[in-house]
């Protein structure tokens, strides 16, 4: 019995592999073939080459980091404060945080293209500085559920009320509490919602593209558009930079862990 149902375990996961590891090894196979008659790199030496590839990717990688930065700064208290003083309201902002799961992206740029238009009191389109900043308020926005679930649950494995009141006793004030006792405790929660928000935005086409703003997703449906081999190249780098993204995620993890105490033994 424990065989067939070991069986049929291995026959679902190789179902489930086959189902994600061929049309990418045949997007793999399809980038190699710019050249006639053989296999070649010549597709990623054209996209490494490409200037907007680096303009583009560089841009959307500098949008990633202030993202992160925003997201980090803007979560961490608010989770904190909610599990230390404001329990009660945990339902209320998880629902908030999930909010950009349900809205498409299309629906919230076109509220900020609304609200933040050049003739409104706060206008954010009329430069490129105040578009850039508009749409780092869309990215973590977008990425809000991802930083705040990995936060609450980086805070939920300590006890936050304990290393409060013991700080307090120290002398601590909040601001220390938070950044020297609150974070290195959650700087593994940080990293994995740091990682998944840089793969959000690296591939997030909608917002950059009508903010028009040149990130690495809208490069990536130009090309698409009017090449054949670049974009396969194009989808295999993106794929390769989401899967390192959840690669580090699952090594700082177990790093943590290993390096965690047992207070059991």
């Amino acid at each position: 019995m424990k065989r067939s149902s070991r069986l049929g375990a291995w026959i679902a996961m190789a179902i489930g592999a086959s189902y994600f590891l061929i049309p990418l090894i045949g997007t793999f196979e399809f980038s190699l073939r710019m050249k006639r008659g053989e296999y070649s790199f010549e597709a990623y030496r054209v996209v490494f080459g490409d200037p907007q590839f680096q303009a583009t990717f560089s841009y959307s990688i500098m949008m990633a980091v202030i993202t992160i930065i925003v997201g980090v700064l803007l979560v961490v208290p608010t989770a904190y404060w909610v599990q230390l003083r404001l329990p009660k309201l945990r339902p209320f902002v998880e629902f908030v945080t999930l909010l950009p799961l349900v809205i498409p992206a299309i629906v919230i740029v076109f509220g900020y293209l609304r609200l933040y238009n050049s003739s409104s009191w706060i206008p954010l389109t009329g430069s490129e500085r105040a578009t850039d900043l508009l749409l780092v308020c869309s990215y973590v926005t977008l990425s809000l559920p991802y930083m705040y679930r990995s936060v609450d649950t980086g805070l939920r494995a300590i006890d936050v009320r304990t290393l409060t009141e013991a700080a307090e006793v120290l002398g601590a004030g909040r601001f220390t509490i938070l950044f020297r006792v609150i974070f290195p405790n959650v700087t593994t929660a940080i990293l994995s919602g740091a990682f998944l928000t840089f793969a959000v935005v690296i591939g997030e086409f909608t917002m950059a593209s009508l903010l028009n703003r040149p990130a690495f997703g809208p490069y990536l449906q130009l090309v698409g558009a009017n090449r054949a081999y670049e974009p396969s190249a194009l989808a295999v780098i993106a794929f390769l930079i989401t899967w390192a993204s959840m690669g580090l995620i699952q090594v700082i993890g177990r790093n943590s862990d290993a390096k965690r105490p047992n207070v059991g033994k």
